[in-house]
């Protein structure tokens, strides 16, 4: 697993198009290490003992009275104060003035100041989610990810088992792919597993004996999608006539990822069988279980008391 603890202020100032008011703070190396975006409150009155000071730091209207209304002496000197503290940027919200001491007390610390041209709480409740995704756990797993039916099927299995003619297939029936190869994975909470594919990686399927090709150029925007909630994992192993593979499926399995359970399926491979029809058939169940029907469970209710459902 790998902690993406920071990202750079840059990122977060072109993501949502922030304006920058104090153009000599240098926020080429500035980071953001924290989701939470905090208001100040009662820590400009002097109330620091529960200070989160590494957090993005919003200032409205009533910060921005309160800081108003004070003595210059006073004002300058809880401004140093406030501003001594690691915070990444303060964002200003709607229609607040920018006053001449808290660019001075922000620029003498290198503190940027951002503002924004829409509504603030619209901005702070998509900069939140954007930043916990981002700055998510993560780790990167060799599968195959498609969109199948809204529902994130992720595909594994050894090395020429035919995960990347599985997507293809898929894919020409109508679903869209997310990342072959190589999925990078982000824990966004804990019921919510994102993948998507390295930059470098977006958009191509290796197939054996042909090479790389582009699904997007070779089947349209419509095939391709950048990111997707993982739901559901299947597992394509070689067929093994002295293995035991579920057949009911009364109870779901699962694999942990990240810290996460996901709903796990072992499919076994072998001539004839077409694997991409049965990755719909296991995307299609999988959302009807939760939507309450489960096929296997509803045939053994059917059973008399003195008739056993089994395998």
């Amino acid at each position: 697993m790998i902690n993406t603890d920071q990202i750079k202020l840059t990122a977060f100032i072109e993501q949502f198009k922030l304006n920058l008011l104090n153009a000599e703070v240098d926020i080429q190396n500035a980071l953001i290490r924290h989701a939470e975006i905090e208001k100040p409150g009662l820590v400009l009155s002097g109330f620091y003992e529960h200070f989160l000071g590494d957090r993005i730091q919003v200032l409205g209207l009533s910060e921005s009275a309160y800081i108003k209304m004070l003595e210059r002496d006073k004002r300058k000197k809880m401004l140093n104060m406030f501003f001594d503290y690691d915070i990444p940027c303060v964002i200003l919200g709607d229609d607040v003035e920018l006053l001449p001491d808290v660019v001075e007390a922000a620029t003498k610390n290198k503190v940027p100041i951002l503002s924004y041209e829409g509504a603030t709480a619209e901005l702070l409740a998509e900069a939140m989610r954007w930043l916990q995704v981002e700055l998510a756990p993560r780790t990167f797993m060799h599968g195959v990810l498609v969109d199948v039916y809204g529902e994130g099927l992720l595909i594994i299995g050894e090395s020429g088992i035919g995960k990347s003619e599985t997507a293809l297939e898929l894919v020409k029936r109508g679903h869209r792919l997310i990342a072959d190869d190589l999925v990078e994975i982000r824990r966004a909470s804990r019921l919510t597993l994102f993948g998507k594919a390295p930059e470098k990686l977006r958009h191509l399927i290796e197939l054996r004996g042909i090479g790389i090709v582009n699904i997007k150029e070779l089947y349209g925007a419509g095939s391709i999608k950048l990111t997707q909630g993982i739901t559901l994992v299947v597992n394509l192993v070689n067929w093994d006539r002295k293995a035991e593979y579920e057949r009911i499926g009364l109870e779901d399995e699962y694999i942990n990822i990240l810290g996460n359970d996901v709903v796990y399926h072992t499919i076994p491979i072998s001539p004839g069988r077409n694997t991409a029809i049965i990755c719909e058939a296991a995307a299609i169940n999988y959302r009807q279980r939760q939507l309450g029907f489960n096929a296997a469970r509803a045939l053994c209710e059917s059973f008399s008391p003195f008739e056993k459902c089994s395998q």
